[in-house]
């Protein structure tokens, strides 16, 4: 995933900053506790398709 382009994703919903999951291929929302797949180095931005995440998953962050 290129640095650059990590440094001006936001969460679609919130606007705001990601945090790169590299070992799940994810960019995780604290704020919405949703995960935002990234496939073939092209991250997923639809809310609709991102994973929700526990409150627990988002206290390990």
């Amino acid at each position: 995933m290129d640095a650059k382009l990590l440094d001006i994703l936001v969460c679609p919903l919130c606007k705001s900053p990601l945090v790169y999951q590299k070992s799940a291929q994810e960019l995780i929302c604290k704020a919405d506790r949703l995960a935002y797949k990234i496939e073939d180095d092209i991250p997923v931005m639809l809310a609709d398709e991102a994973r929700k995440l526990s409150a627990e998953e988002v206290e390990q962050l």
